[in-house]
């Protein structure tokens, strides 16, 4: 929901609750970087042999974080820049594993966490006690896509100005508004350009699914068996269309729409985090929901935004102060998943009692990918130059204002913030690729893709289009009723099922509903 950030990045709520405890989202066809789409299945061979030896902590760029444990390997995978040009310059993609612990080993299992800008090498380790299960039969495989930390990760802006671009209100209310965040978008973008020039026009999706085909490859895997949430869902149904002989066991959790632009993208997240800010605080206002004190109101919440609009709240941060930006993505943070609807109870009672803003402000934090040593990840850079390098729509001023009226009946809280969002590839030096992604893949195995009625980022009809886009036969639809982003591991009935596709080969009924 942030301006600086058009896809709002997938967040595994064990990594949420860490930060909080420990310191108190047309056709498509040519790729920019990607070469020509098709849907030949074919890819350059690779030769490239994995040297895995043991991981080191993850880096700043990354996220920062411990060592991986025993049993954790990484490696480097060399790929070209512009695959249009094999021969060319090349770049190394990281990599990291868990061998199989079980026996009757299957392969290889793929995963993407989204984003775009996640780092698959930082998060996996965090979350593999989720996936004891598929380890039995599986290596446990994952990577930092292109331009996403140690893989040629794109470098913008230092963690100094972030903090200070941060602090511009990004929902201007007049002309000296209007300037300042016009001019702090030329700053960034101008920045993007002059650190990481020579990436930019490569670290499109087509691109990154073009390097999973290599890694395939290089694992030895005749077929990807992949598991794909948030963004991962889009690189996955890419993938499918650029390589349908390659498709191998898949899954597709908290699913991107394929059919909407720019605009319809945002709105629909619009829709989706106030959705869910419905349904939490109608739980929280439940008997027994407040737990141990009173619920918000979206009155209160609407009137908390309103003061902060110019009037940051203090916190115990030096220097930073929550901003009404930074109070409203740091809602729409903790509304990823039902675990951490109390941190937002605990943020707003917080900013509305004591007005003070520090849970918020942490909230936000785990967002925008600032660790508590104030160092920040790519997250927000690779989010954004991936976002631009795939979107061919730049918005002016006279757009969003011309938008703004839907965007504020959508939400009160969200519309205002999300409809600013379009500027984000305002100047971007590089033209998008797409107004939308091709992701129709004849001939494909079964892909099962799992959508849910609560999900704020990627909202159920996503789901439901990327099953029809796929292709007759190939998307095999899961409804699940529930709240969060992301339902393996959340709901037993889908995890059931995701668990039977990757582990016994089965299947299940398109159409099949969770509750």
């Amino acid at each position: 929901m942030s301006p600086t950030r058009p896809r709002a990045a997938a967040l595994a709520s064990a990594a949420l609750a860490i930060t909080l405890t420990a310191t108190a989202c047309g056709s498509g066809g040519t790729g920019a970087g990607g070469g020509t789409g098709g849907t030949d299945g074919k890819a350059a061979p690779t030769g490239a042999r994995l040297d895995w030896k043991p991981c080191s902590a993850p880096t700043s760029a990354q996220g920062g974080g411990k060592k991986p444990g025993k049993g954790w390997e990484c490696a480097k995978l060399p790929v070209p820049l512009d695959h249009a040009k094999p021969d060319g310059e090349q770049i190394e993609l990281a990599l990291i594993r868990a061998k199989a612990t079980g026996g009757r080993r299957i392969g290889s299992l793929v995963f993407n966490f989204g984003g775009p800008g996640g780092s698959g090498v930082a998060t996996l380790p965090g979350l593999a006690d989720t996936y004891t299960a598929l380890r039995s039969r599986y290596d446990l495989v994952s990577f930092d896509p292109r331009g996403v930390g140690e893989s040629a990760g794109v470098r913008c802006q230092s963690d100094k100005e972030l903090d200070a671009a941060f602090q511009i209100d990004g929902t201007p209310d007049d002309d000296a508004e209007l300037r300042a965040t016009l001019d702090a978008n030329k700053a960034y973008v101008d920045a993007c350009a002059k650190n990481s020039g020579k990436v930019l026009p490569h670290v499109d999706t087509v691109a990154a699914a073009r390097d999973m085909d290599r890694l395939r490859e290089a694992l030895g895997e005749k077929r990807l068996h992949y598991f794909g949430i948030s963004y991962g869902t889009e690189l996955g149904g890419v993938y499918a269309h650029l390589f349908p002989k390659n498709v191998g066991r898949t899954v597709l959790d908290a699913v991107v729409d394929p059919t909407q632009d720019s605009v319809a993208g945002n709105l629909g997240q619009t829709k989706g985090f106030q959705l869910a800010l419905d349904d939490y605080l109608k739980d929280c206002a439940s008997p027994g929901g407040a737990k141990g004190g009173s619920c918000p109101t979206q009155d209160q919440i609407t009137a908390l935004l309103k003061e902060l609009d110019g009037r940051p709240l203090p916190t115990a941060q030096p220097g930073r102060g929550l901003t009404q930006d930074e109070a409203v993505n740091g809602i729409a943070a903790a509304l990823y998943s039902q675990e951490t609807w109390k941190y937002l109870t605990a943020g707003l009672r917080e900013a509305i009692g004591k007005g003070t803003g520090n849970t918020l402000l942490l909230l936000f934090d785990s967002l925008s990918g600032r660790s508590p040593d104030g160092h920040y990840s790519n997250l927000g850079a690779a989010n954004r130059a991936i976002s631009c390098a795939d979107s061919d729509q730049r918005f002016s001023v006279d757009d969003v204002r011309r938008h703004l009226p839907e965007f504020r009946a959508a939400s009160p809280v969200f519309g205002e913030s999300a409809a600013w969002s379009l500027l984000s590839c305002t100047g971007w030096p590089v033209k998008g690729a797409w107004r939308t992604p091709e992701v129709s893949a004849p001939g494909a195995a079964p892909i099962v893709v799992i959508g849910n009625t609560g999900d704020p980022a990627t909202p159920l009809a996503g789901a439901e289009r990327m099953a029809e886009k796929l292709g007759k036969g190939v998307g095999v639809r899961i409804t699940v009723k529930g709240e969060g982003h992301g339902m393996y591991g959340v709901n037993a009935c889908a995890t059931k099922a995701v668990d039977d596709r990757f582990l016994e080969d089965k299947v299940p009924a398109d159409g099949t509903t969770c509750s």
